[in-house]
């Protein structure tokens, strides 16, 4: 008799896959039905801001970190919230009490989160360093603009990066220029590979004033 057990493996997790894939089109559908509809809208993120609590230990209640290393997420496009949070869920993105939180949310929950979050103002952050954020705007120019826009607030795929935890940024581009993170972004790689010390001091003190 063949051994059975790589078809039993590939069936499983062909399986699994499926239903995973299933579950994150009933939620981006249910978002894509909201979207447009001011009323919807109002009544999701209502329901969001309350399904949200327990984010807010970290991300802060309206979405504005209040922990250096944790990044807001107020602001941020609806789509691309939903996204990351599927990819908590399926553990490409790590982190284990983000996963286990996730994996709780019914599709409804992670809509309703995300469209909340999407509709918080960021904080702007006092005046800073003037000299060192004109230094900023021009590295900003020349290797965040064209994905993340003249604004820095993203879209559905790519993340706003506006007025964003500087410590976070800071982290986030040293990790991708040292390659030392988990996210692989082949373009964020290329894009930061070049960036000193000194560069991401500057771009962060530019982007996380940006409004």
């Amino acid at each position: 008799m063949k051994n059975t057990w790589p078809v039993i493996v590939a069936t499983l997790v062909a399986v699994l896959f499926s239903s995973s894939v299933a579950a994150q089109t009933r939620a981006e559908r249910k978002l894509a039905g909201v979207l447009g509809n001011a009323k919807a809208v109002e009544a999701a993120a209502e329901s969001g801001k309350k399904s949200s609590f327990f984010c807010g230990n970290c991300h802060g209640a309206d979405g504005n970190s209040a922990i250096p290393e944790v990044p807001n997420l107020a602001g941020q496009n609806p789509v691309f919230l939903l996204e990351q949070i599927r990819k908590f869920a399926e553990g490409q993105r790590k982190n284990e009490f983000m996963e286990k939180m996730i994996r709780v949310l019914s599709d409804d929950d992670k809509v309703n989160i995300a469209l909340y979050y999407a509709q918080q103002p960021v904080k702007p952050r006092p005046v800073g360093d003037v000299a060192l954020q004109a230094r900023g705007m021009e590295w900003f120019g020349k290797v965040c603009i064209r994905c993340h826009g003249e604004q820095g607030r993203g879209n559905e795929r790519i993340a706003r990066i506006a007025g964003q935890q500087p410590t976070y940024l800071s982290l986030t581009l040293t990790r991708y220029r040292d390659r030392t993170g988990e996210r692989i972004d082949p373009l964020m790689a290329t894009n930061t590979a070049f960036l000193k010390d000194e560069d991401i001091k500057a771009l962060v003190e530019y982007v996380s004033h940006m409004k």
